[in-house]
């Protein structure tokens, strides 16, 4: 079976031959598109990143194509009625950040909190070592509010237990026997809110999520909380975090996402890409109340990305070719 991987770091090439000794493979670091088609089409399997665009055309164009494989969450960059037309599976990666995005969220948790960023700062910026304004608060014993416990909130819950914290969850679709093993209540919103030293976002952005955090309930945060959101900037309404810090209802805010941002799709096309609004959000955080805030630390849309959560999605991606080719393939888009 003719195997072709585009759109490969040098680093994946060792990984991806080891997998597949014997095979006749191809590795190539370009991408794919209606314009940029490799010279030779008669692959049985091709492998591609999302900067590539697999449209009918491309599809067409490679004769004895039996499978497609994307080495991302998304697959909008594949037309799966052109593929299923075919009878083509395409194989995606369902998840490959679990951890990663969770163990981001803590960091910022613990950079509020202990007042990590502000101390680095002063020391760089000043010189002084004074420890006026630095005190912080512990973690342990404290109430960490999930909101959304799929994989990533779960990795959330874990880490939690690590630091002795006790842990409310909100859901639309609780988990009571993850809960009861976990240790962990589900609550409503209103609860969580109320309740929580700390909130941390991590449902996905939908039609029912968009401003889930709003100007109508952000006043029944209990005082001094902090909140952090690493999944997507709309779930949280802008005016109402302001509203908020100002009060001083929130002690602190960690934002990995920004609702100026929209909806981004998969945070692997940022990473090869860029962000498309990149100039726009730059120019908007010059003049944006946030960014002036002591008490606000903004990342870059970087919660995802490690190397290990690279090497992950090799893997898995290598797994579903293997499987494919032993005839039991997973992890099909639908």
């Amino acid at each position: 079976m003719k195997i072709a991987f585009f759109e490969l770091e040098g680093w994946e090439e060792k990984i991806v031959r080891d997998m597949f000794p014997g095979k006749d493979v191809t590795l190539s670091a370009d991408k794919i598109t209606d314009i940029e088609l490799p010279e030779k089409r008669d692959y049985e399997i091709i492998s591609v990143f999302v900067n590539s665009r697999i449209t009918k055309e491309v599809i067409d164009a490679f004769p004895n194509l039996k499978c497609i494989s994307t080495r991302s969450t998304g697959y909008d960059h594949i037309d799966l009625q052109a593929a299923s037309a075919r009878n083509i599976p395409v194989l995606y990666v369902p998840g490959y950040g679990d951890n990663t995005v969770a163990e981001f969220a803590f960091g910022l948790i613990l950079a509020l909190t202990r007042k990590i960023y502000q101390g680095i700062d002063q020391i760089k910026e000043s010189g002084s070592f004074s420890l006026h304004g630095l005190r912080g608060m512990d973690l342990k014993g404290k109430t960490l509010g999930v909101v959304g416990t799929g994989r990533i909130g779960r990795e959330a819950v874990h880490i939690a237990a690590g630091f002795d914290m006790k842990v409310i969850a909100h859901d639309p679709f609780p988990d009571q026997q993850f809960a009861a093993n976990a240790g962990i209540e589900y609550v409503s919103l209103d609860e969580v809110l109320s309740r929580s030293d700390v909130i941390t976002i991590h449902c996905p952005y939908n039609k029912d999520t968009h401003h889930l955090i709003n100007k109508d309930n952000v006043g029944r945060i209990k005082r001094g909380a902090y909140l952090v959101n690493t999944a997507r900037g709309p779930i949280v309404e802008t005016v109402a975090l302001i509203e908020a810090l100002e009060n001083k209802t929130l002690a602190g805010v960690g934002l990995d996402v920004l609702e100026e941002e929209g909806e981004t799709k998969d945070e692997l096309t940022t990473l090869i890409m860029g962000h498309p609004k990149e100039e726009e959000l730059r120019m908007m955080l010059q003049n944006h109340i946030l960014m002036k805030m002591p008490n606000v630390l903004i990342t870059p849309h970087n919660a995802f990305n490690t190397q290990e959560a690279m090497e992950r999605i090799l893997s898995i991606t290598l797994w579903n070719i293997k499987s494919f080719i032993e005839g039991k393939p997973i992890n099909i888009a639908s």
